[in-house]
C-alpha cells in the first residue's frame, strides 16, 4: 500500500463518441509536467429545530489544469478540431469547431505502486502558450490546458485502480476507457 503519492505519467485522452457513452482508443500525450485537480460542489446547509437539520453536498465533477511539455497535433486535431493543409501540411485552427469531449486516463505514481484513473466526461481550453527568449541557459516552455471534468448522465465522474485491481485490468488500462467490469467471477 502507498503511503504518499507523487509524480504524473502516461496521459491519454479518449475522444467521447456519443452519450452512452462510448470512447475511441486512448491516445497518448507525452510529456506530462503537471496536473492540478480541484473538485467541484458545494455544501447546501438546510435548516430545522434551531440547528443544521440535513446538509446536502452536490458532486459537480473537477477542474485544474494540466501541464504538459507540449500537446501534440493529433490532440489538437482530435479535440478542437484543427487542420492541416493537404499539400503545405500547416494547422489551421477554425473558431467555429466546438471542442470535442473526451476521457483523460492518466497514472499518479506512488512509494511503491501507481494508481491509474480515469476523468470520464472531460472538456478544456485551448493549450496556453508562453514564449521566452533564450539566455545562459534554455529553459523548456510548456502548454496548459484548463480541464473541466463534469458526472456523466449516470452520476459517475472519475474511476481508479485500488491495489486490489487484477493485473490484467491495470496493464490494459490505456487500451480503452473502463467502464464496467470485465474481469471473470467480479
Amino acid at each position: 500500500m502507498d503511503k504518499v503519492k507523487f509524480g504524473i505519467k502516461n496521459v491519454h485522452y479518449a475522444v467521447k463518441t456519443d452519450d452512452t457513452p462510448t470512447y475511441e482508443t486512448p491516445v497518448p500525450i507525452p510529456g506530462a509536467v503537471n496536473f492540478s485537480l480541484e473538485a467541484n460542489g458545494d455544501t447546501s446547509p438546510f435548516y430545522a429545530d434551531n440547528m443544521q437539520y440535513f446538509v446536502t453536498v452536490a458532486n459537480n465533477g473537477y477542474t485544474g489544469d494540466l501541464e504538459t511539455a507540449m500537446f501534440p497535433d493529433a490532440f489538437l486535431k482530435d479535440i478542437f478540431g484543427y487542420s492541416a493543409s493537404t499539400k503545405d501540411k500547416v494547422m489551421t485552427e477554425n473558431a467555429t469547431v466546438q471542442p470535442k469531449q473526451f476521457a483523460l486516463l492518466f497514472q499518479e505514481e506512488g512509494d511503491t505502486t501507481g494508481t491509474k484513473y480515469v476523468l470520464y466526461n472531460c472538456a478544456c481550453t485551448r493549450p496556453s502558450r508562453s514564449l521566452a527568449t533564450t539566455t545562459e541557459t534554455t529553459e523548456p516552455q510548456t502548454q496548459t490546458v484548463s480541464v473541466t471534468a463534469s458526472p456523466l448522465a449516470d452520476g459517475r465522474t472519475m474511476a481508479f485502480t485500488t491495489e486490489e485491481t487484477p493485473d490484467g485490468v491495470a496493464q490494459n488500462w490505456y487500451k480503452s476507457v473502463w467502464l464496467a467490469d470485465t474481469t471473470e467471477g467480479l
